[in-house]
């Protein structure tokens, strides 16, 4: 086997993952909009697509305190958590493992101007208003490397799930 480059190349044949994912939102101008950073040309599992940022929980390790760790390696930037608000599972053919996703509300701490990705994890980011999420679903949800329909992935309709319980808060 070669080396691995990723976290999520490293096999985990028939292993349980935890991963925890953050929907952060900024309002612009009022326009409640995602960061959603783009994931490497160079990864295995889902390249080059839009995700919502987070990664895998170490064994023992609090959600919380992961899911913050996992964005201050990726960016450089300390969140500020709410509640989690959806969860699913998926299979990673890749690392040969069954997910566990749980995703989280979340702001940047401080100014937003000085996010930097890390270029192992992505390649850029945007942010995202729903309006967007929805016409750019291709790029969030590519047909060909998930066992979801656009309608149906999880990730993609968390997103969506996110934006509305936003939607409800600001009412």
């Amino acid at each position: 086997m070669g080396e691995v480059q990723h976290d999520s190349e490293t096999p985990a044949h028939g292993q349980q993952v935890i991963t925890a994912c953050a929907f952060i939102y900024h309002v612009f101008d009022g326009v409640t909009k995602v960061f959603l950073p783009k994931r490497a040309k160079t990864k295995k599992f889902l390249p080059d697509v839009f995700e919502l940022v987070g990664g895998h929980i170490d064994f023992g390790e609090d959600l919380e305190v992961g899911l913050k760790r996992e964005i201050r390696e990726e960016l450089n930037k300390e969140v500020e958590l709410e509640d989690p608000f959806a969860a699913f599972t998926y299979l990673n053919e890749v690392k040969g493992s069954h997910s566990v996703e749980i995703i989280f509300l979340a702001q940047f701490i401080g100014g937003i101007d000085d996010i930097q990705t890390n270029p192992e994890d992505h390649s850029g980011y945007e942010w995202l208003s729903e309006q967007e999420v929805t016409e750019r679903r291709s790029e969030i949800v590519p047909e060909s490397q998930v066992q979801y329909s656009g309608e149906d992935d999880p990730e993609y309709l968390s997103i969506l799930k996110g934006f509305k319980i936003l939607s409800k808060k600001v009412n």
